[in-house]
């Protein structure tokens, strides 16, 4: 029997003679190769103020620390993602508010706007699966508001939106990236934050590193200069950076071959049961999920395994956690498609072999 895993992590076999070679080096923390690999990230994001650190989620928390948001202030998210987009607004001590979402999964620009209040400090989006949001509408409730909209690009790589890169901050103020272990780019861990204002992207590298300014010459180098304001241990160290830089180019290429699984998907998935909603033609998804509608979802996932293909939701919704339980509310576009939704092999492994025979055990019904 064929099994064809939903995930699978890709490491460049060229990397190991780069990676020795910084190991052995004398130097492993935040060094040469951080700096490249932020250059290499800058050019592909098309973006001049690019923070790496040790985990995309940290990204997310030095965002709500550079706006400011604390206890007695709300924050509006997607209740349909990892609980690492929810877990930094829920420890700053602020309300999270749950927007509703659309059937393609990502957040209604809709709900948004009806959820503002004068507490709103700020506005939560994740481009599901790698699809991106109606970043045009989003942005200008943000321009109405001036409540500034954080990205979660966990699920992106290089998605574009009506011509324009996603992380470029045309419509955000920050934009963060994920570089975990089965991201189309992974660095083992890791993450980035694409910061759109300048006295943030340097207030946002001194709180990278406890709040240190490791640009400035000193007489003595292991003693730092006045820290004026606490941070955190959150910088990529050399390690991490080296891996993302030399997965850079397979990342690239992985990320063309999901997307041509998907656009097999999108042409040959038209049978009963399924329903596809995220076709529109104004943006390009880097599907590190393909995720669709299917009745009977049981049934199917029970066919699937059977098979040998692996399938699953991928992310319970948030709110269901008792964690969140404060922030529960009615949310009838989640409840409409939650029941339904499931995510289908695509990435790089699925060779064109293994995609068709995807297509005709789902077409073979359940």
């Amino acid at each position: 029997m064929k099994q064809i895993p939903l995930f699978k992590v890709a490491m460049n076999p060229d990397i190991d003679d780069h990676l020795l070679k910084v190991i052995h080096s004398g130097w492993i923390g935040q060094g040469e190769m951080v700096n490249k690999f932020e250059k290499r990230l800058s050019d592909l994001y098309d973006h001049p103020r690019v923070l790496t650190l040790s985990a995309g989620t940290h990204g997310l928390s030095l965002a709500l620390r550079l706006i400011g948001v604390g206890e007695g202030d709300e924050v509006i998210t997607t209740p349909l993602t990892c609980t690492a987009t929810n877990m930094p607004i829920l420890n700053t001590g602020a309300k999270i508010v749950w927007a509703d979402v659309k059937k393609d999964f990502n957040i209604d620009p809709k709900s948004i706007k009806e959820n503002i209040t004068d507490k709103t400090k700020a506005i939560f989006v994740v481009h599901w699966g790698g699809y991106p949001c109606d970043m045009s509408e989003i942005g200008q409730i943000s321009h109405d508001t001036g409540i500034p909209i954080v990205e979660d690009c966990a699920h992106v790589l290089n998605a574009t939106y009506k011509n324009h890169q996603i992380g470029d901050t045309k419509w955000s103020k920050f934009a963060m990236f994920s570089f975990q272990a089965i991201k189309h780019l992974t660095a083992v861990d890791g993450g980035a934050l694409c910061v759109e204002d300048l006295e943030d992207y340097k207030r946002g590298k001194l709180l990278r590193w406890y709040g240190i300014d490791r640009e400035t010459e000193r007489t003595d180098f292991r003693c730092e200069e006045n820290i004026k304001e606490g941070g955190y241990k959150y910088h990529m160290n050399d390690v991490n950076a080296t891996i993302g830089l030399h997965n850079l180019s397979l990342a690239l290429e992985n990320e063309t071959k999901a997307q041509n699984n998907a656009r097999h998907y999108e042409c040959d998935l038209d049978t009963s049961g399924i329903e596809l909603t995220q076709m529109e033609t104004d943006r390009e998804s880097s599907y590190w999920l393909f995720t669709m509608l299917v009745e009977k979802r049981s049934d199917f996932c029970a066919m699937m395994a059977s098979k040998g293909i692996a399938v699953s939701r991928v992310h319970e919704r948030n709110d269901k956690h008792t964690c969140f339980r404060e922030s529960r509310k009615e949310l009838p576009g989640l409840e409409s498609i939650i029941d339904k939704m499931i995510c289908i092999p695509v990435g790089w492994w699925v060779d064109k072999e293994a995609r068709e025979y995807i297509v005709d055990c789902i077409k073979g019904g359940w």
